[in-house]
């Protein structure tokens, strides 16, 4: 396979450009007919694009290859459903590398089609070789990425309430729960492409329901009671599930700009299940609501200075939201900024933020075991942020391998350096372990203590539980087969024997496919973990379920409604952030 350099490294002269309104001619002129490859089912299903009803701005740049007005509405459409996560609306990179129009005309055609279409050991998946893009819809992509990137319009208060439904009032929802569902060991599924999520009772592997939510599901979260779920999707909507109800169900909707990432809830002792918070890539901004309605009360932007350089960042997107358990606060991470907004909720009207400087580009992360400090990933500056929520302040800032990504992370006692949280990475092939106890293994806090080396680079999500002996984790950016559709584990009392690679995709016993394994997710014993066997919207995908001691087979989740799932959410350990 063809390995390309990372794009974004130099710095280029910015062509000279002219604006022109185009947004509802593109929409128009695409509406004439469906793309050949959209036709086949080739392209993501589960819904529009988060940007694609909006009348948007594109910005023609003469330097810039040519492309037919449905051409463009084609490339803004994958880019927005593919893209715009890692390198941002306006394409000024973070995850991803910066794709603005003086780095793209400078790289050119071919090698654009080239890093388009493998991918990178990086991260950058292989678009075209995966077959999630085919030859033509690369060759728009190559292309497109060389024009302007068009402007979406904001977002406020006044939009989000035209959006808020409230379809069963609070004073109307049960007051106990009517069903006989064992709701601790309930998994809520991301059925990614199809725009919706799949209940899964833990111990008979059955789906309770599938649930319509929103376009690209991203995460699911639980209010503080377990009562309360809230899904979110990359299209910005949140879907507030009631799960005492006889059959669960929606209770109250919102959309809360055009692109998103993160939803929490409140925590803190008094303040359980009164008010929710959702962060959005565009408009850069986060609202709290309302916990019981999703009524939207307060909303805050996050455009300003950059915590290195002290430059003005017209898109710091929203990413991780974490509730604090030490104080009434969130902790909002404003990516591209490297600021960690710490969000107290007792007096919205005279709102008090803290703001954290950290390293920037923060994305994902989690709390360590004992729940005071937040292990913030700032994964494009290789680095974790461990910021301490009792004290509201910076207690650390520790160097990790290329490009952290450890979703929550993962948290067990280390044989010989005691508690330690754990990171993967995107961009190689290591897995670091930080010491989090300065109290009782002071030598060893905010420090990597270890670095395991596991099958290789693109990894996504790794996970333990507090009754387990093993380390799981992912690849699935990885671009060879035989890493992605695998899992690496590792023995806790054991970790200098390296890796074992359990074959899971092979286990799925699917159709062909991309069958990328992804996510472990523990039941709530902690006796088995769950993995999603994920493949295109058109092929078979399956949640594999393996026996946590013995690292064998124990059933295979197979149904024609599991599309494309990845992210997979146990109520008890979402309510309780074990991970």
């Amino acid at each position: 396979m063809k390995r390309v350099p990372t794009i974004g490294r130099l710095a280029l002269p910015v062509a000279a450009a002219m604006s022109l309104i185009v947004g509802g001619a593109f929409a128009a002129d695409a509406a004439k007919g469906p793309h050949p490859d959209v036709a086949k089912g080739k392209m993501q299903a589960g819904g529009p694009s988060p940007v694609q009803e909006a009348d948007l701005v594109q910005t023609i740049n003469p330097k810039s290859p040519p492309m037919t007005k449905a051409e463009f509405e084609i490339g803004k459409k994958i880019y927005f459903e593919r893209c715009a996560g890692c390198h941002g609306v306006l394409r000024k990179g973070a995850t991803g590398k910066p794709l603005t129009t003086d780095i793209t005309l400078d790289r050119g055609s071919e090698y654009l089609r080239t890093f388009i279409a493998y991918g990178s050991p990086g991260g950058m998946p292989n678009w075209g070789t995966s077959g999630t893009l085919s030859e033509q819809e690369v060759d728009i992509m190559t292309r497109y990425v060389q024009h302007e990137p068009p402007t979406p319009p904001e977002f406020g208060i006044k939009e989000m309430e035209a959006s808020w439904k409230v379809m069963v009032p609070p004073e109307k929802r049960p007051t106990k729960q009517l069903n006989k569902l064992d709701l601790a060991n309930l998994f809520s599924v991301t059925l990614r492409d199809a725009g919706k999520i799949a209940l899964i009772d833990g111990a008979s592997k059955k789906i309770v329901d599938i649930i319509e939510t929103g376009y690209a599901v991203h995460i699911s979260r639980m209010s503080k009671s377990g009562r309360y779920l809230f899904v979110i999707g990359r299209d910005a909507r949140i879907v507030m599930i009631d799960l005492w109800m006889e059959k669960p169900a929606p209770v109250a909707e919102i959309k809360v700009g055009l692109e998103a990432r993160s939803v929490e809830t409140s925590k803190y002792k008094g303040y359980e299940d009164k008010y929710a918070i959702a962060g959005t890539y565009w408009p850069p901004q986060y609202v709290i609501m309302q916990g019981d309605t999703l009524k939207p009360l307060k909303v805050v932007g996050t455009r300003g200075m950059t915590s290195d350089t002290h430059e003005y960042h017209p898109e710091p997107r929203v990413a991780a939201i974490v509730s604090s358990h030490h104080k009434p606060e969130f902790l909002v991470n404003a990516k591209e900024t490297g600021v960690v907004h710490m969000v107290n909720y007792t007096d919205l009207e005279n709102l008090k933020v803290t703001m954290i400087k950290t390293p920037r580009f923060l994305h994902d992360g989690g709390m360590e075991a004992s729940g005071r400090y937040f292990m913030d990933a700032a994964n494009a500056s290789d680095k974790i942020a461990v910021i301490d929520t009792k004290e509201s302040k910076l207690a650390a800032v520790v160097e990790v391998g290329k490009t952290p990504h450890p979703g929550r992370g993962a948290n067990f006692v280390h044989p010989k350096f005691g508690p330690v949280w754990a990171t993967g990475h995107l961009g190689d092939e290591t897995v670091s372990l930080i010491g989090t106890d300065p109290k009782k293994h002071p030598k060893q806090a905010w420090k990597v203590v270890q670095t395991l080396k596991a099958a290789g680079g693109g990894q996504l999500f790794l996970k333990t539980h507090p009754k387990s002996k093993n380390l799981w984790v992912d690849a699935p950016l990885n671009p060879e087969p035989g890493i992605s559709q695998a899992i690496a584990v590792f023995d806790i009392d054991n970790l200098d024997k390296g890796f074992e690679l359990l074959p899971i995709g092979e286990w799925a016993g699917v159709k062909p496919g991309a069958k990328r394994v992804v996510q472990p997710e523990y039941n709530k014993a902690g006796d088995e973990v769950w993995f999603s066997v994920w493949s295109g919207a058109g092929e078979e995908s399956a949640i594999v379920v393996v026996d946590d001691k013995t690292r064998k087979l124990k059933a295979v989740i197979k149904d024609p409604r599991l599309i494309t799932p990845t992210g997979k959410f146990n109520v008890y350990n979402t309510q309780n952030d074990v991970y």
